[in-house]
C-alpha cells in the first residue's frame, strides 16, 4: 500500500464530509487507505461517515483524546509507505496525492512534505512554510516584527516569508493540516508526542525529522484549501493559552540552559500579552458600539433638555442635578438595553431592529413616567424629542459606519445576496433549490455551466469562462461551486484569480444538505435548515434565554404547588435552578435520528413532543416536531409546552 490518510475529527461534520469527498476523488489512481479518528463528536459525524463513506476505516473514540493521541491510534494501524496527516477542514486537488507521492519517491532524503495552502478566499496561508521557533524567531513573531519586515531573513524566519511561495524549498517545520510523512522515518523517530494535546505536535515532529538527518519540503506544485480553525476560534483566550502552552512543552523539550529559559520567558509573556489583548478586544468589540450610542444619545438629550428648559421656563437650569445625572442616564440605559434586546447590535446591522428598540424603550419610559409621582415627572417632551434624536443619530451612525467600514457593519439588506451556482444542470438545479430554501430572501440565483457553451436548460446565464463579465453585470456576492461537477483545482484557480474583493465562495458537496465555506475563522458552514425564524439565530437565542428567566420569575411564587404536583419534586427543584443559571432550558430538542443538523441549543427539560398528550410518538413525528421548532421559534410555544406538561418539570433531561 502506498498511502495511508489519517483525518482526526471533532464536531465538524460538514467539513469532514466535504474533505472525504475530495479525498475519494484524489485516491482513485493510488493504492491507499483512509482513517477517520473521531474524538467523541456530538454532531453526527460518526453516523455520516458510516453512512456515506463505508470504505473509510473509522475509529470512534468515547472521549476527546487530543490530536496527537488520535493520530497515533491510526498511525499504528497504517500500512502505507507514506502517512498523510490531514485536517478535516481541507479540500485537496484531484492529483494532490499523486504529485506528493511522486515527489517523495524521487526525493529519498525527504522525511516530510507540506503543500501550498490557501484559505476560503484563495489567499495564500503563510503557515504553509515555517522555520524553527528559536527564542529570536519567537520574539520577532510574538511582538509583530515578522509582519513588519516579512522579506527579511532575520525577522521573517517564522513563516519563511522571504522564500518564494511558488517554488519548492527545504523547510524546518511543516503544518499539521497537511503533513505527509515517510513511514520508515516515523518508525525510526517515533509518532506524535502525546504531551501535546492540541497544537505544537507538528512542530515537534517536524524538528525530530530534521534532527534524524532527513529534510522537510514545502511543495507548491499542488494546493489545498484550508478553512483554518473551524473547531477553534483563534482569537479566543483558550486558544492563546493552549497554543502557547504547547510552545512551552516544545521549548523545554528541544532547548537547554539559557536558550530554554529565554524562550520560556518569552512564551509566558506572550500568553499574558495575547490573552489580555484578546480579552480587551472582545470587551471592546462588545461594548464600543453601545457605549458610543449611549454617549451620542446622552449628549443629544442634554442639549434638548437645556433648549426645552430655556423655551418653557426661560431658564436653562430649571431641572435639578438629579435629572442630569440620574434621569437622563436612566433613559439612555433603557434605550440601549431595548436596542440590544431587539437585536439592534447583532450583525449584519438591521436598521429596523434599532428603530424597534428605541420605540419600545420610549413606550416603556412613558409608561413608567405615567406611574411616577408628579413631583418627579420632569418632561414628556424631552422623552419624545430625545427618542427622535436617538433614532436619527443612531441610524445615521450606522449608515456612516456601513459606507466607511464596509463589511464589518454590513446592513441587513445586504443579506439578500446574489448568488451564482456553478455546475451541470442536475446538480446546479439541486444546489440552487437548496439555496432558495435556506436563503428565501436571496436577491438573485443564477446558474453557470462549466461546459464550453450554454447547452443547459432554464436559469443558465453563461459559462465559467465568462465569470469575470457575469459577476459585475449581475452584482454577484457569492459563488457556489458544485463539488460533484467542478474539480478542486479549478475551484482554487478561480478563487485565486478572480480579483473581486467582496466576493465570497462556497462549495456544495455531492448529495449533501450542506453548503461549505469559510471566508474567515468565524464563519461556519451553512447547514440545511428551513430558515424562517430559526431558534439558532442570535436574537432568538437571546429571546429564549429571556423567556426561560421570565418563566422562572413567574414560577417562583407557585413553586410550592408545582413541587407538590410534580412527578419528581426534587427533580423539579434541580431543573429549576439549572434553567435559572443557564445550564439547561425549559424546552429543547428531542433525541433525533434525523440527518438534518439542528441548531445548537441547551438541553431541554421538555421537548416539542410534549405539546401532545400522547405517551408514544413515531420517531419520524418527533424528528418533524424538532424541525418545526427549529425553523420557526416563538416564545409562546415554550410557554404552551410548559403549561401542557407542568407535571413533568421534574424529569431527567
Amino acid at each position: 500500500m502506498k498511502l495511508s490518510i489519517i483525518i482526526v475529527n471533532y464536531n465538524v461534520e460538514f467539513f469532514l464530509e466535504q474533505c472525504l469527498h475530495a479525498v475519494r476523488k484524489a485516491t482513485k489512481k493510488i493504492s491507499s487507505e483512509v482513517f477517520v479518528v473521531d474524538n467523541s463528536s456530538v454532531d453526527g459525524s460518526v453516523a455520516m461517515v458510516r453512512e456515506k463513506f463505508p470504505e473509510v476505516i473509522l475509529i470512534a473514540n468515547q472521549d476527546n483524546v487530543g490530536f496527537s493521541r488520535a493520530n497515533n491510534q491510526a498511525i499504528r494501524e497504517a500500512k502505507g509507505e507514506y502517512i498523510l496527516l490531514l485536517n478535516p477542514d481541507t479540500v485537496v486537488e484531484e492529483d494532490t496525492f499523486d504529485k506528493c507521492v511522486a515527489f517523495m519517491d524521487k526525493t529519498p532524503d525527504a522525511g516530510g512534505l507540506g503543500v501550498k495552502m490557501v484559505d476560503g478566499k484563495g489567499r495564500f496561508l503563510p503557515e504553509s512554510k515555517r522555520g524553527l521557533p528559536t527564542p529570536a524567531v519567537a520574539f520577532y513573531k510574538i511582538f509583530g516584527l515578522s509582519k513588519l519586515f516579512p522579506k527579511s531573513k532575520t525577522f521573517g524566519s517564522y513563516h519563511l516569508s522571504y522564500l518564494d511561495e511558488n517554488k519548492t524549498h527545504s523547510v524546518e517545520i511543516l503544518a499539521g493540516a497537511f503533513m505527509m510523512l515517510r513511514k520508515s522515518v516515523t518508525d525510526k523517530i517515533g509518532v506524535l508526542d502525546e504531551d501535546f494535546f492540541m497544537y505544537g505536535e507538528d512542530i515537534d515532529l517536524s524538528w525530530r525529522i530534521v534532527l534524524a538527518g532527513y529534510k522537510n519540503y514545502y511543495f507548491p506544485e499542488t494546493r489545498i484549501i484550508h478553512y483554518k480553525g473551524e473547531s477553534t476560534r483563534k482569537s479566543s483566550v483558550n486558544y492563546v493559552i493552549v497554543f502557547y502552552n504547547a510552545m512551552l512543552i516544545f521549548a523545554r523539550k528541544h532547548f537547554n540552559g539559557q536558550q530554554a529559559g529565554i524562550l520560556t520567558l518569552l512564551i509566558k509573556l506572550a500568553i499574558y500579552f495575547r490573552a489580555g489583548l484578546s480579552l480587551l478586544r472582545r470587551v471592546f468589540e462588545k461594548l464600543l458600539l453601545p457605549a458610543t450610542d449611549g454617549v451620542i444619545m446622552y449628549a443629544g438629550m442634554k442639549i434638548i433638555s437645556l433648549y426645552w428648559e430655556t423655551l418653557k421656563f426661560g431658564d436653562g437650569f430649571h431641572y435639578p442635578d438629579a435629572f442630569t445625572f440620574i434621569v437622563l442616564p436612566a433613559y439612555t440605559l433603557i434605550w440601549i438595553t431595548s436596542i440590544y434586546l431587539s437585536g439592534g447590535y447583532d450583525k449584519p446591522v438591521r436598521l429596523l431592529r434599532i428603530l424597534q428598540g428605541i420605540i419600545t424603550g420610549t413606550i416603556f419610559i412613558l409608561v413608567v413616567y405615567g406611574l411616577l409621582d408628579e413631583s418627579v415627572r420632569f418632561s414628556r417632551a424631552v422623552i419624545i424629542f430625545g427618542s427622535l434624536w436617538g433614532i436619527t443619530a443612531v441610524l445615521a451612525s450606522r449608515l456612516i459606519l456601513h459606507y466607511s467600514a464596509g463589511k464589518q457593519f454590513r446592513l441587513a439588506t445586504d443579506e439578500n445576496k446574489r448568488y451564482l451556482v456553478i455546475g451541470k444542470q442536475e446538480e446546479a438545479t439541486r444546489v440552487a433549490d437548496l439555496l432558495r430554501r435556506t436563503h428565501p430572501g436571496a436577491g438573485f440565483i443564477g446558474l453557470v455551466t462549466p461546459l464550453s457553451e450554454v447547452t443547459e436548460g432554464h436559469g443558465f446565464i453563461g459559462t465559467m469562462r465568462q465569470l469575470p463579465d457575469i459577476i459585475p453585470i449581475y452584482s454577484i456576492n457569492e459563488l457556489v461551486f458544485c463539488g460533484q461537477d467542478i474539480p478542486a483545482r479549478t475551484i482554487i484557480d478561480l478563487m485565486s484569480n478572480l480579483k473581486q474583493k467582496d466576493l465570497d465562495y462556497k462549495i456544495a458537496p455531492p448529495e449533501s444538505v450542506s453548503i461549505i465555506g469559510s471566508n474567515s475563522i468565524s464563519t461556519l458552514s451553512d447547514p440545511f435548515i428551513l430558515d424562517i425564524n430559526p431558534v439558532g439565530k442570535s436574537r432568538n437565542r437571546r429571546n429564549k434565554r429571556l423567556t426561560d428567566l421570565l418563566i422562572c420569575l413567574f414560577m417562583a411564587p407557585v413553586a410550592p404547588i408545582i413541587f407538590l404536583i410534580s412527578s419528581r419534586p426534587i427533580g423539579f427543584l434541580t431543573n429549576y435552578f439549572a434553567v435559572l443559571f443557564g445550564i439547561k432550558t425549559w424546552v429543547g430538542f428531542s433525541k433525533s435520528q434525523n440527518s438534518v443538523k439542528l441548531p445548537a441549543i441547551k438541553n431541554g427539560i421538555l421537548t416539542p413532543a410534549d405539546a401532545f398528550n400522547q405517551k408514544k410518538l413515531e420517531q419520524d413525528t418527533i424528528d418533524n416536531l424538532n424541525l418545526l421548532y427549529a425553523r420557526n421559534y416563538n416564545p409562546i410555544t415554550d410557554l404552551n409546552i410548559l403549561i401542557n406538561s407542568i407535571r413533568s418539570l421534574g424529569r431527567k433531561s
